[in-house]
């Protein structure tokens, strides 16, 4: 049974020679005195029920904070490791540049070195050239020159050609 504080206003009794009717009286009391109970009972068990949510809420914010922390360490982590990452492929593709200029320039060093070994084998050529007109234009002059010895050694050769078809 519930009263509510209108009806409590608003209840009248009846009237004896002494006062109210005692019966009546006695009546709303205890009825009054059940639903006090039964409030106090309900009172006492939404505090308990208060003060367990208000621990479950205490160990969900204990919660959250712990996982915002997490969330921020691990963030401040993954920050760190990419800023390693890109330190480290800044490094490699700095090494990977260095290491391509330096095979660019030995490939420019020997290309030059080619050109210079191309250049002394030309002139190598043109020496060696200029050396043979030079021998066989000796050698042309030698055999072009009127020597006596040659010429009697023809004149002999020629002799003794005729005097083996003589015999």
């Amino acid at each position: 049974m519930t009263i509510s504080k209108i009806d409590l206003l608003n209840r009248k009794f009846s009237k004896r020679l002494w006062g109210y009717a005692p019966e009546e009286v006695d009546q709303l009391m205890g009825e009054v005195a059940e639903m006090l109970g039964a409030v106090a009972e309900e009172r006492k068990s939404l505090i308990k029920k208060v003060k367990r949510m208000e621990a479950s809420v205490e160990e969900f914010r204990q919660r959250d904070e712990t996982l915002r922390d997490t969330l921020m360490s691990t963030q401040r982590m993954v920050d760190d490791i990419k800023g390693g990452a890109q330190r480290e492929a800044h490094l490699i593709l700095d090494e990977a540049r260095a290491k391509a200029e330096g095979m660019v320039q030995q490939g420019h060093n020997r290309l030059a070195q080619l050109y210079e070994d191309i250049e002394n084998l030309k002139r190598q050529r043109s020496q060696f050239e200029i050396q043979l007109r030079g021998l066989l234009e000796t050698h042309l002059r030698v055999l072009d020159s009127d020597d006596p010895a040659v010429s009697r050694l023809e004149s002999l050769e020629s002799k003794l050609k005729y005097l083996r078809k003589a015999e």
